[in-house]
């Protein structure tokens, strides 16, 4: 079983409880709005990383990234975005079994058409009263599920 550590809209700020709960992880995935190209090193040091650019990400370190990826564990083909409402493909013909997602700083997990749609929430800084989260996939085989976690129940 593979355990894919899923993380997004940082905004610059990588705490020290979610590089705890991503330890151990065998790839992370960051859903956009990194905010400085040191959060990508940071995670990198952790574990293998796939990234994709936010609507928040400028420059040449951000430009390098792209805005949609996909990428395959074992059986399971994720699609990697930062808004899901810029989803450009259809899913279901490209074999996707999870789409990754953030932009909302809402976590969620859904099922929907048989598609897999995990959006870790925000692991930066506070918006409004959302929780401060992020998430894992776990791939076993041809079966994935996920799980959200909020770093105020980590640091209880």
């Amino acid at each position: 079983m593979k355990r894919i550590g899923l993380i997004s809209d940082t905004h610059g700020l990588l705490r020290p409880q979610a590089l705890a709960f991503l330890r151990g992880c065998d790839h992370i995935l960051h859903a956009g709005d990194v905010g400085d190209p040191a959060i990508l090193t940071g995670l990198a040091r952790i574990a293998p990383l796939t990234a994709v650019r936010g609507n928040n990400d400028h420059g040449d370190w951000a430009d390098a990234l792209p805005a949609s990826i996909d990428v395959v564990f074992d059986g399971v083909r994720i699609h990697l975005l930062h808004d899901l409402a810029c989803l450009a493909i259809d899913p279901r013909a490209t074999d996707a079994r999870v789409i990754v997602s953030g932009h909302s700083h809402r976590p969620s997990i859904a099922r929907r058409d048989g598609i897999l749609q995990v959006n870790p929430g925000s692991a930066g800084r506070r918006r409004f009263r959302l929780p401060i989260a992020l998430g894992e996939l776990h791939v076993d085989g041809d079966v994935a599920s996920a799980r959200i976690v909020e770093l105020d129940d980590l640091t209880a």
